[in-house]
């Protein structure tokens, strides 16, 4: 099942600067969950979606039966490096609130967001999809919640549930974030990508799908 956040894709859109917290992104996937029958998920996220799925595991570990840790990272501890990430992901949404969806995903941030081969089907639908967005309600989400996302590096140690840390070869600023991860989940794998970049699940979806189809068959 996909889901999509507070002022994303299908979702509500709202402009109160208010609504869009943590607090907020954790009990919707509790109310996803919900819906979806009760038991205890497998929770894949990349990128931002790790990290969200590591806080909903910190605060509910009873309904996560295992992790899927996708070019991800567990926040910054250190408030010099939160600072860093604060400004830029404000400048991000800048950008995005400015110019709009369209020349983001075919800038400089098209890498990050739809992978390095637009031309890739997956990555045209993913760009239609990230334009159809609304800029200020996307904005606010980046500002109020991944922007001020407190680090659950202290919580991973309690985070016992099987996961599996993946990410690409080419995809260096996350390397140290896996590592980490990876030593510090009890019951963690780490595997690497080769030739894989920010957005494995269309750059590499071979190699990625049958990763993931591996670790969730070994929990079945």
């Amino acid at each position: 099942m996909l889901w999509d956040y507070l002022g994303h894709g299908l979702s509500d859109r709202p402009h109160d600067p208010d609504v869009y917290t943590m607090d907020r992104v954790v009990d919707d996937l509790g109310r996803v969950l919900d819906f979806a029958g009760g038991e205890p998920a497998i929770l894949c996220g990349l990128s931002f979606g790790g990290l969200s799925s590591l806080h909903f595991a910190a605060h509910h570990l009873e309904r996560v039966r295992g992790l899927v840790l996708i070019a991800s990272g567990p926040g910054f501890k250190k408030p010099e490096a939160a600072a860093a990430w604060e400004k830029r992901t404000n400048r991000t949404a800048d950008y995005i609130e400015r110019d709009g969806f369209r020349a983001f995903v075919e800038g400089k941030a098209g890498p990050t967001c739809i992978g390095r081969d637009p031309a890739l089907p997956a990555a045209r639908a993913a760009a239609e999809s990230i334009c159809a967005q609304d800029p200020v309600s996307v904005g606010l989400f980046a500002r109020r919640v991944a922007a001020l996302a407190p680090s659950v590096i202290d919580e991973l140690k309690s985070i016992d549930r099987p996961a599996l840390v993946v990410v690409g070869e080419e995809d260096p600023g996350f390397h140290q974030a896996a590592e980490v991860m990876a030593a510090k989940l009890p019951n963690a794998t780490k595997r690497v990508v080769p030739k894989g970049g920010h957005i494995l699940n269309i750059e590499t979806a071979d190699s990625f799908n049958a990763m993931v189809a591996e670790f969730v068959k070994s929990l079945a």
